[in-house]
């Protein structure tokens, strides 16, 4: 393997104790987004316990919960998306901030999720307002994200 890498890219192989634990990806960075995926997939779990055991009719406050649930999931699971994307758009190198906008951006997705399950819920989701919603996360975003 190590030759193979040496072929592909030979400032990635390790030299010694000063090589890179990997390729491209420092593992700190690595450890992050499998404790991310693994953190989503306990709540996924969750999620289906939440939806398979409590009806939402009888119990309205398993509505809620779920809907709080499936938005933490969707959250957990778009961090790690969100940072890998910006990694590899940015030529796998990890900038100063890139963590703090994936989270930022996926807590916005897990907002959005759980608002929109939460109004399904109480019959009051229409596509104007769920495009308002989006519009209005979108514009957010553009202006927190903007380069000053």
């Amino acid at each position: 393997m190590e030759q193979i890498a040496r072929l592909i890219r030979p400032w990635a192989t390790s030299n010694g104790p000063e090589g890179l634990d990997s390729m491209v990806m420092e593992a700190r960075d690595r450890t992050a987004n499998l404790a991310f995926f693994a953190a989503a997939a306990i709540v996924w779990v969750l999620v289906g316990v939440v939806v398979t055991t409590r009806d939402p009719i009888a119990e309205p406050s398993a509505g809620f919960v779920g809907a709080m649930l499936i938005g933490l999931a969707v959250a957990l699971t778009i961090v790690p998306l969100a940072w890998l994307t910006v990694f590899g758009r940015h030529r796998q190198i990890a900038y100063r901030g890139d963590w703090t906008r994936a989270i930022r951006r996926a807590a916005w997705v897990g907002i959005v999720v759980a608002v929109l399950v939460v109004l399904r819920l109480q019959g009051l989701l229409e596509l104007p307002i769920a495009l308002f919603i989006i519009a209005m996360v979108v514009v957010a975003e553009a202006v927190l994200s903007a380069e000053r």
